[in-house]
């Protein structure tokens, strides 16, 4: 039995109903989720806490795999079970309780076919509902409603050849209360009643306060394009339903450089922060309060409102990033930046940009002054930006083309800089060294040293290119002086050219260097950066050398963490995670998807592990104080352009956003799936080609365009739905007279995982005729398998 809940009033214009998942959630057109009834509500109780479990087998009957993890309040935590399909884990509660609901937190080893069951003594078992299921991880919210003493996970098959694994059995007596859909979720957010804040069309957003205008402006560009407003920014409040963006010191969370306080009533709307970039993290929040339409790019007709809400919030982590791998194969800048708008609405902010490796360089360095060895520059994006990846060394071809060559000229590098920073985000170029160094050495003879590799083939200045995926065979040469004169130019070049704080000299995955080489070189190069005044940022394998004191960030991603913590209390290091099993999104997150790694999960990396995860605590022996902060990583081994990227990146990027500015007690996955659903939408007006996630209740919305035209032509009356979970999607036009027509909704991108695409925007259109003039209404209903059905009502003038 699917989860519903009650779907919102049927407005004007515009309308959603939830996805046929697991989990069903109406959320309302106008971007935020239902609140609940006026009044005091009860916070719902997690029954099973107080309740004690038990279990029909455990795993290797060890204490640590026991029922008892399975109600223990902690999703680091599991029961699992020997290894039959027949097996089950059940809670009994304290007393006879009205069970609303149960959510099953599977880490890996789901169930594929399972019941929930209830009891009122334990021997006597009613099925509630029993399920298949084909996504693993997940998490399952299931209705119960109904009395019961004894709650039951019966289990028929497994996900593969070990047990069941439930991390949390949660058994709650009363509906989870519905919370405004803002991604990260706020630090502390008051839905304060009263009429909801409606834009005037003759509204201003006044800028107040240097740093102001440029979120201003921000917003502005947002609200007029789907909107129709003009919106001037202005610098006073001034006319109807005023929106006021104000920065200057003491206005925002104290000591909260980034955060910001936003507060809506019917009369204004305020964003308050003593930064622009808190000013601006305001705005992305306030684009989620109003409908998801806001983020259409031509005029829609919507009901432009935001509820009356106080919102005062901040960031967990200094560092919230996203890595895109530009060396294996090239995003031309215009993708870079669409890349860049999707990730700061939910205030990703460090841009890390890895420039060069072995398959390709993509940033052009210039020649400098005093060039001892002769070095040509040039080469490394005259030759190595002609190269990228191409086929394993099966000789089978990586990814659905081969690697995108190219490079970023100087005026290329600054314009992401600038469009970066004015999203809020500082760009991190990366230079991988002195491993992944196969593309300088192929561009740059001088670099070709005895104590390189590879080595040249007899008679070439230069290594061949080398298009494969394999890693580890590449170095410089530790005893080159030509090795440090080259380093130490480009590394000046692109630190003139980042007006932000890092630099990054990669370091890992040097597997053909020798430790005492490979420690000469990545001490001559942080030693480099720290000269150039830039902190040097480096990837874990790093973290054992003289890093400069106190002046230095270990990015991990795999391998030893001791280390790490050593680097933290021996050099005064700051740490950026990305662990691959919870931050890399080339690995598959659905078992479906037939490209991506598997190795950092032992199975697929789903949405929920890229969330359960604690940065705080993921480092042993050190404080979160250490902490820098939290990044995904998008590498280019089999992906392919824009699309692509943005269908393995989303929506685990998001997960990552939050767990990077939420405070760790105040995140749950369910509720984050709520949440999220209410973006779906949005990221489909956007064109955002996300992967929709099945255990997500995706809605459908629908809204309608009003229409005037002359006496006896074609209406043209159009609809637009919004269905990221939907297959097939069938519609009915009825008119105000009575008159139905059957219509076929087209979208110009159906869903596809083995071709990577999500649905795009659907489009509902009726060319009926009417003779004379007059105004007609006509309502759209579209129907999503298996999904609640969605109405939007259009007015054709007839002239």
């Amino acid at each position: 039995m699917p989860r519903h809940r009650t779907p919102v009033p049927r407005r004007p214009m515009t309308a959603v109903a939830s996805a046929a998942v697991l989990t069903l959630t109406a959320v309302s057109p106008l971007g935020a989720l239902p609140a609940q009834a006026d009044g005091p509500a009860q916070a719902p109780v997690n029954l099973a806490l107080n309740g004690a479990a038990s279990a029909s087998s455990v795993e290797l009957d060890r204490d640590t795999f026991a029922a008892s993890q399975a109600n223990d309040g902690s999703t680091q935590t599991r029961w699992s079970s020997k290894y039959v399909d027949d097996n089950w884990v059940q809670i009994k509660l304290a007393r006879d309780a009205k069970v609303d609901h149960v959510t099953l937190v599977w880490p890996n080893a789901c169930a594929r076919d399972f019941a929930v069951q209830t009891s009122m003594d334990g021997a006597t078992w009613t099925t509630v509902t029993r399920q298949q299921r084909a996504t693993c991880p997940r998490t399952d919210e299931i209705d119960v409603k109904a009395t019961a003493r004894y709650v039951r996970m019966q289990g028929y098959q497994r996900w593969a050849n070990f047990g069941y694994s439930i991390s949390e059995f949660q058994v709650w007596d009363r509906p989870v209360q519905e919370s405004l859909g803002i991604v990260p979720k706020p630090v502390s957010v008051s839905e304060t009643g009263g009429p909801r804040y409606r834009l005037d069309p003759a509204t201003s957003i006044a800028a107040l306060g240097a740093g102001a205008r440029a979120p201003a402006g921000r917003l502005a560009q947002v609200l007029r394009r789907s909107t129709g407003y003009r919106l001037p920014v202005v610098s006073a409040k001034t006319g109807p339903k005023p929106i006021v963006i104000q920065v200057g010191a003491g206005l925002g969370p104290a000591g909260r450089p980034e955060g910001y306080v936003l507060a809506a009533n019917a009369a204004e709307i305020t964003i308050r922060a003593a930064t622009a970039n808190g000013a601006l993290n305001g705005v992305q929040t306030l684009r989620q309060l109003f409908p998801q339409w806001v983020e259409s790019r031509t005029k829609v007709n919507a009901e432009w409102t935001v509820p009356p809400v106080r919102i005062s919030d901040h960031p967990r982590f200094a560092h919230r990033g996203m890595m895109l791998d530009v060396a294996r194969s090239f995003y031309p800048v215009n993708e870079v930046k669409k890349y860049i708008d999707t990730a700061a609405q939910f205030k990703i902010n460090r841009l890390h940009l890895h420039l060069s490796d072995d398959q390709g360089w993509r940033i052009a360095i210039g020649d400098p002054a005093d060039n001892p060895s002769g070095i040509d520059y040039g080469r490394l994006t005259s030759v190595s930006g002609g190269t990228a990846m191409t086929y394993n060394s099966a000789g089978q071809q990586m990814g659905t083309e081969l690697g995108l060559t190219g490079y970023y000229t100087k005026a290329d590098y600054a314009e992401i800089v600038r469009y970066a920073g004015a999203n809020g985000m500082a760009v991190i170029p990366e230079i991988d060294m002195p491993g992944h160094t196969n593309a300088a050495l192929h561009a740059i003879p001088q670099l070709n040293s005895e104590g390189s590799g590879p080595q040249p083939e007899p008679g070439q200045p230069t290594v061949p290119a080398n298009g494969t995926p394999n890693v580890g065979y590449s170095s410089l040469d530790a005893a080159n002086p030509a090795t440090y004169e080259f380093t130490k130019h480009v590394l000046t070049e692109i630190a003139e050219m980042t007006p932000g704080p890092y630099l990054h000299i990669g370091g890992d995955e040097s597997h053909s260097t020798g430790h005492a080489n490979y420690t000469k070189m990545i001490n001559a190069f942080t030693g480099q950066v720290n000269g150039l005044g830039k902190t040097v940022v480096a990837w874990n394998e790093a973290a054992g050398t003289a890093l400069p004191q106190d002046n230095a960030v270990v990015q991990f991603w795999n391998g030893n963490r001791t280390s790490v913590a050593e680097a933290v209390t021996s050099r005064g290091a700051k740490v950026i995670l990305s662990p691959a099993a919870n931050t890399y999104v080339p690995q598959k997150q659905d078992s479906r998807q037939p490209q991506g790694g598997t190795w950092a999960c032992g199975g697929v990396c789903g949405l929920d592990r890229h969330y359960g995860w604690d940065p705080g605590t993921f480092v042993p022996g050190i404080q979160e104080t250490s902490v820098l902060g939290v990044e995904s990583a998008l590498w280019g081994e089999f992906i392919r352009r824009l699309p692509q990227a943005q269908y393995y990146s989303y929506p685990r990027l998001i997960a990552t956003a939050e767990v990077g500015w939420t405070p760790q007690a105040q995140r749950d996955y369910p509720d984050f799936t709520r949440r999220l659903a209410a973006l779906g939408g949005r990221l489909t007006v956007e064109g955002v080609n996300f992967f929709p996630t099945a255990s997500v209740p995706w809605p459908t919305a629908a809204t309608g365009t009003d229409k005037t035209v002359p006496a006896g032509s074609p209406a043209g009356a159009t609809w637009t739905v919004t269905a990221p979970a939907a297959g097939d999607l069938t519609g009915t036009i009825t008119w105000d007279d009575g008159v139905r027509e059957d219509v076929t909704l087209t979208a110009e991108r159906r869903a596809s995982i083995p071709d990577m695409r999500a649905n795009s925007t659907f489009t509902a259109v009726s060319n009926r005729t009417f003779g004379t003039p007059g105004t007609r209404t006509a309502t759209l209903t579209a129907r999503p398998s298996g999904g609640e059905p969605v109405e939007a009502t259009l007015t054709v003038t007839v002239s």
